[in-house]
């Protein structure tokens, strides 16, 4: 393996370079308000943005710090294609859902193009054309069919059996005139424009229970505060409240990995192989150097084995089509899919129309995410929205939901028997530094990563969320749950969720005193 290809050693989003560095002080009293909004990613920002804009008095509130989470790992392709999805948008639910779900995001590539030519936002914002390819024949025939299903619904695409790469394919399909933009750049300054206009954002401040009546829905947070509003709107990837929807059962976490490294030159628009492994290929600038955005490798959170060698599967990959070159940034994303693969976006339940939700953008975050922004301050203002009713959360199609929902349940199911079961007895006294290991102590499973400096951390492998048993991840160095995706730093802190309680931790010094019965282990 060529050492032009090393990796480095941290797992860094290349959009990093170019996130402003927010400070919100956190929430520390009751407040009132009209909306409050629960997450400080693309769609959190941009709700605020349109409602304040109008004059709407909003409150933000993040866990951690806004535009930390999901929408700093993301890809940022703005854009209606979507993989191989129209085709069977058609079959399941027919033209109107299909054209209405294509309309949607294609409105979204409008709206973000708009709000930067009218606030003169500097982010990278270009027009580009989409393309999907096959390299095998099974996935040139799922082309062909989703081209007819382009031409079906009146979509700007054409048939095409070349693309600019040393790439072998049988065929690609490219959608005409979609963008791409710098996500930390455009949404750094759209949160200030919100802020300016009047949202008031607090971070590090963490929601955990909502309550609502027909009048005002109420968020709870971890420190006890309330914010009091005639509507909630939950921006926070996983639902932080899934009131009775559901939404564990409903929806599936995946990961996904990129490598960036620079080059001299590119031809334009972005690139998805169809074919399993997947791969992405796009372009930016960073600081006047640009990258090659190399992705793919997807699986479900906690079940990709040894998760390192996903990016040396990039790694030759990428080198195989553009040579050797180093390796400057690497990093992991985290997306919810659900059952039929169309976001949820709309009330939480049909008894909680006060409380909002946007879940499962199955890795097309940008145009959804704003589309669903869009979708939540039009029901706040009481305007309608043409798409209500291709994102309404309470639909529940018996082809394909209900196949995936017992098949998802099963695989939780049987992970959460099988962590039960197994039994690791591997020594702490044998790691490495940087390594990490699990093993049993009274009968009861823990986790053990040593540091570089030498220190052990100990947590419990327990999930808080269901009681699944986490799964270490090398490449990341987190633990991460196979059920519903739930994710721990090495020291228990919840990352990602539905989990809200950190991992038990333990002093490694103290484990000969373990006791499961006592308060704490000990």
């Amino acid at each position: 393996m060529s050492e032009h290809f090393d990796l480095p050693n941290e797992s860094k989003p290349i959009w990093k370079d170019t996130l402003k560095n927010f400070s919100h002080e956190p929430l520390n009293e009751d407040v009132k308000t009209e909306v409050a909004i629960v997450g400080g990613g693309i769609t959190g920002i941009t709700a605020a943005y349109l409602l304040s804009k109008s004059g709407t008095k909003v409150t933000l509130i993040d866990a951690d710090r806004i535009l930390s989470g999901t929408t700093l790992y993301t890809t940022a392709k703005v854009t209606a294609q979507h993989n191989l999805i129209y085709d069977e948008l058609i079959s399941h639910f027919g033209y109107q859902i299909a054209r209405g779900y294509y309309e949607a995001n294609s409105e979204a590539i409008k709206l973000i193009e708009s709000i930067i030519q009218d606030n003169q936002i500097d982010c990278a914002f270009s027009k580009q054309d989409a393309y999907l390819y096959s390299t095998t024949g099974e996935y040139a025939r799922k082309i062909e069919k989703e081209y007819q299903a382009y031409e079906g619904l009146n979509i700007n695409g054409k048939i095409t059996d070349q693309i600019p790469f040393n790439i072998d394919i049988e065929n690609a399909l490219y959608m005409k005139d979609q963008a791409q933009f710098n996500p930390t750049q455009y949404l750094s300054q759209l949160a200030d424009l919100a802020k300016n206009q009047g949202t008031k954002i607090y971070e590090q401040t963490t929601a955990v229970d909502v309550q609502s009546d027909e009048n005002h829905a109420t968020v709870i947070t971890r420190e006890g505060h309330k914010i009091e509003a005639k509507y909630v709107l939950s921006c926070s990837h996983f639902p932080f409240y899934e009131g009775r929807g559901l939404y564990s059962g409903r929806l599936r976490a995946d990961r996904s990995y990129v490598i960036a490294f620079p080059t001299d030159s590119y031809p334009g628009g972005y690139y998805l192989a169809v074919d399993q492994p997947s791969r992405s290929i796009r372009q930016t600038t960073i600081h006047h150097q640009d990258y090659i955005l190399f992705g793919g490798e997807s699986h479900k959170v906690g079940q990709g084995g040894n998760f390192q060698k996903h990016y040396h599967a990039l790694k030759r990959s990428a080198e195989q089509i553009f040579g050797k070159q180093p390796i400057m940034y690497r990093w992991s994303t985290q997306d919810l899919i659900t059952l039929d693969k169309i976001p949820y976006v709309g009330p939480i339940t049909k008894n909680e129309p006060r409380v909002l939700v946007a879940t499962g953008y199955r890795k097309w975050g940008m145009t959804n995410s704003t589309a669903a922004a869009k979708l939540m301050a039009d029901t706040v203002q009481g305007n309608i929205n043409p798409y209500q009713e291709v994102y309404q959360p309470s639909r529940f199609n018996a082809d394909p939901s209900l196949k995936k929902f017992f098949r998802e349940n099963f695989d939780v199911t049987k992970h959460l028997i099988k962590g039960k079961l197994a039994f690791p007895k591997n020594k702490i006294e044998d790691l490495g530094k940087d390594q990490a290991t699990t093993f049993v102590t009274n009968g009861h499973r823990k986790g053990a990563y040593k540091a570089n400096d030498g220190t052990v951390y100990i947590v419990d492998t327990t999930c808080t969320h269901v009681g699944c048993e986490v799964n270490w991840n090398d490449a990341e160095r987190t633990w991460d749950c196979p059920c519903h995706g739930s994710r721990f730093s090495y020291k228990g802190e919840v990352i990602e969720g539905p989990a809200e309680t950190d991992l038990k931790n333990y002093d490694y010094h103290l484990l000969d005193n373990f006791d499961p019965n006592k308060d704490g282990g000990y």
